[in-house]
């Protein structure tokens, strides 16, 4: 059972960009047996898919306010997801979460991944 740890989160402009990192914590771990998604949680509303990225070919997909603005990549060693954000918004403000399943489809549903990072503050300034 990895563990997983995000980090990169701050406080922004509007505008900018900011890149998130997932990874696993053990000594020897690998994410590359796993599909990983990110998910974000604004104040006073439901956590939310953000993207995610399949283990097997790499695939991404998007919640649609993100699509064109962020990307989600993996390392070649396969350690790492990042989370890619570009021309954030004041609405990116969130805690992001990644979360992990083994061998796994990379779907939107939170009951989909069975392990879960314990999160990092974004906040957007307008």
């Amino acid at each position: 059972q990895v563990r997983l740890v995000e980090s990169g989160g701050g406080l922004v402009q509007a505008g900018d960009s900011l890149e998130l990192t997932c990874s696993c914590t053990e000594p020897g771990c690998s994410l590359a047996n796993f599909a990983v998604a990110w998910f974000r949680q604004a104040p006073r509303k439901e956590r939310e898919f953000v993207g995610s990225i399949a283990w097997r070919d790499g695939t991404a997909n998007y919640q649609d306010s993100v699509k064109g603005r962020f990307i989600v990549s993996r390392d070649n060693s396969k350690k790492m997801v990042f989370l890619q954000m570009n021309s954030l918004k004041s609405e990116d403000t969130a805690v992001y979460y990644c979360a992990a399943r083994a061998l796994g489809t990379a779907g939107p549903h939170e009951v989909e991944y069975g392990v879960w990072g314990q999160g990092t503050q974004v906040t957007v300034s307008s």
